[in-house]
């Protein structure tokens, strides 16, 4: 411990200046991604107070995406609304929701992200899948499948690489573990993991978690 502390104290100037670049560089994102998602806030559908979209970002068919207030979006997220069957497809996120990282929300009719949702880094939500029983036909020239609206609702954490897929309800307060394929709606306040997720844990709704359903690191892991 003494050797560490004295060459702690050698570093001492270069550790500083070290810190302060990394603090003077976060500063600088911090404020560059604040005053490119105001700038840009005007093309969305609605754009709430205090919410960022951080850089670099891909975002598509912005006037039919409304953002609530206070979300926290993180770097190279992509949000679009495309061409369905039938109209434009549309997304609604709520207030508080926040995505640690390169989130992917695509919609061809409709994803709806209630309050206080939490997204781990690479989760792929969609509403719809490239259409691909023509054997003699590529695939990317056989349009959209499965068309069909997706919910998130309230205080719900989805962990890191979740796949939400067309027509899926994920109920209030629910826990998806990572690497989760999520293809049938999954109850509130439960745990769900694997490919496709299943329910391993319930709760009591409105209370945590009793000593029987205590989450564990285990559990938000798809098996």
């Amino acid at each position: 411990m003494d050797e560490r502390l004295r060459q702690d104290k050698q570093r001492g100037p270069s550790r500083f200046v070290a810190r302060a670049v990394l603090g003077l560089l976060r500063g600088h994102a911090r404020l560059r991604d604040k005053l490119a998602s105001m700038l840009c806030s005007g093309a969305f559908e609605s754009f709430g107070k205090r919410s960022v979209i951080a850089l670099p970002h891909r975002l598509e068919g912005v006037e039919r995406i409304a953002i609530g207030s206070a979300c926290w979006f993180g770097p190279d997220s992509w949000l679009q609304s495309i061409e369905g069957p039938t109209a434009g497809g549309r997304i609604q996120v709520g207030d508080r929701v926040t995505a640690s990282g390169s989130l992917v929300l695509s919609a061809a009719s409709s994803i709806v992200v209630e309050d206080d949702v939490l997204f781990a880094r690479n989760v792929y939500v969609s509403d719809h899948i490239h259409g691909y029983d023509d054997p003699d036909r590529p695939v990317h020239e056989q349009g959209l499948s499965k068309v069909a609206p997706v919910r998130i609702e309230r205080g719900a954490w989805l962990g890191q690489n979740v796949v939400v897929c067309p027509g899926v309800t994920i109920g209030r307060g629910a826990v998806i573990g990572a690497g989760s394929v999520v293809n049938s709606d999954v109850p509130p306040h439960v745990v769900a993991v694997g490919a496709p997720a299943r329910v391993v844990k319930t709760f009591a709704a409105g209370h945590e978690a009793t000593a029987s359903a205590a989450v564990t690191s285990e559990d938000l892991v798809a098996k």
